[in-house]
Formats: C-alpha cells, structure tokens, sequence
C-alpha cells in the first residue's frame, strides 16, 4: 500500500481539533441497527473494505456478515452504500479490475478517487458521488464505517464543518439544524491482524482523548449506542436431563450435587441482567 500521506498529517490536526479521532459508536457491524439508522433519518453509508467487510487484499464478504450486509444493503438500497477502500478504486489500481471484483462480489458501488482516506479530495470525491443520485443525500444522512482511526473515523469527523480548523458561524435563526455531519462509526475487531501496533496506538488514543480532554460527548455516544446498537443476544444452553450419560452421572453418582429446586417467578425476579 503506498505511502498515506494525509493519514500521517492527522496527529498534527489533533493538536486544534482533537474530537476528530472520536467515533460516535464502537461496535461490531454485526450489531448495528440499520433499520433504527434508516428511521433515524441516515439515508446512505460509507464502508471501509479491508478488515471491515473483507479479509485484507480479498475481494469477497466474510461469511461472519452474510445477514448484516444484505440487511444494511435492503435498508438504505444498492446505490446508497458506498465503499471507500485506500487499494480497491484508487491510482493504484490499474484499469479498476478490483474495484469491478469488489463491486461484483458485495453487489455495492466501489468508489474511484485519486487521493487517500482521509484528503479532503477524498472527501469532496464522497460528497460528489451521493449529490448525484436521484435522491441526492446529505452529509448529515450517512454513517461512515471503518475499522481505523486515522482514515475512516477521522474522514467522517472531517465532514462535519464544526470539525473545521475555522467552523462556519451558526446562523441564528436556525435553532435546532440537527448534526451537521455524518455517523462515524468503528469496528473494533479485526479478520486478520495487521498493524497491529497502529491499531493499538489508535485506541489507546481514542481512549486517552475521551477520559482526559474531551469528556462532554460521553452521555450523547451512549444515546447513540442505546438507539442504534442492538442488544447483545443471550445465548442459553438447556441442560439434556434424558439419555445415559444424565442418568450415570447425575442419578446414579453418591457424590452428585442436588440439583436446586427451580426459583418461584416473584415480583422482585431478576430478568434481563447478563452476566
């Protein structure tokens, strides 16, 4: 992969704009809610490629996300989810050929641009693609979803113009114009390890922003996590009580514990509580 050049230009940022490395939700896509994303008003969506939707330098779905990737693709609709890779569409690939194999194999649109995540030619690149539908979608209307830090986190705080080196002044007859820029969202996890050190450094970042220099948004990304994150499911393993092997080591064992006798449903019953 060539050298990024404005990935490597974003610590400096930092120093005046250190809330463009904070994500919004930190979660495996898995858990997403598109439909309560799509409800909320997010009409499109930005996907990173490598170690987000694909195994690195592979042009085809992790099984893992079979049924989260077509639910986000039939919530918001083929056109309105776009992938941004920094290998598949850019200079570096030559006549497009894994742009096209991308495209083919996770049946979305693979964007073309010139310059890296997170340029702002990159960025303007985005804006362009989505201003050209039929519907065209604002950038208040997109999530933004990546596994790094310093490309996708930051591209998507960089849309937002409250995250500009010099913000444009609110107007004052708008009372509540709503966010500004798009959903930043990050996947956490990996399909295959790879700068590891990197991704280690982001998050201990992202971490040490969060607890030490900005603390204000806490409240607000637990909002979001609570409307467009969905529970964690609870997987219940039932005891077999028949068959052989119950009966020898349960029934038929001295030194068994009794089973405890089953909890009466009271008004004070824990539920819901995962341990």
């Amino acid at each position: 992969m060539p050298l990024n050049i404005p990935g490597l230009l974003v610590p400096f940022q930092l120093l005046l704009r250190p809330r463009l490395v904070l994500p919004a939700i930190s979660k495996d896509i898995r858990r997403l809610d598109f439909q309560a994303l799509r409800d909320a008003g997010y009409r499109g969506a930005v996907f990173d490629k490598d170690n987000c939707l694909t195994i690195p330098h592979e042009d085809r779905l992790v099984p893992e996300l079979q049924e989260a990737w077509k639910e986000c693709r039939s919530t918001f609709g083929h056109d309105n989810v776009l992938i941004v890779s920094n290998s598949a569409g850019t200079r570096q690939d030559a006549g497009a050929i894994q742009a096209e194999s991308v495209s083919y194999h996770l049946s979305a649109p693979v964007l073309r641009h010139n310059n890296l995540k997170p340029g702002y030619p990159c960025i303007s690149s985005i804006r362009t693609y989505f201003s050209s539908l039929p519907r065209p979608v604002k950038n208040s209307e997109l999530i933004v979803v990546g596994d790094r830090v310093f490309t996708d986190i930051v591209m998507a705080n960089r849309m937002n113009p409250k995250y500009r080196l010099f913000p444009p002044q609110a107007r004052a007859d708008v009372k509540d114009a709503g966010p500004e820029g798009p959903l930043a969202i990050w996947t956490t996890g990996v399909w295959k390890k790879e700068s590891m050190f990197m991704r280690w450094f982001e998050k201990q970042l992202v971490a040490t922003i969060q607890k030490w220099i900005v603390k204000g948004p806490e409240a607000e990304r637990e909002g979001w996590m609570e409307r467009f994150v969905k529970p964690e499911p609870v997987v219940k393993i039932a005891q077999e009580k028949t068959g052989l092997h119950y009966w020898v080591t349960r029934r038929l064992n001295p030194f068994a514990k009794a089973e405890p006798a089953p909890r009466k449903r009271g008004r004070w019953r824990r539920i819901g509580v995962a341990s």
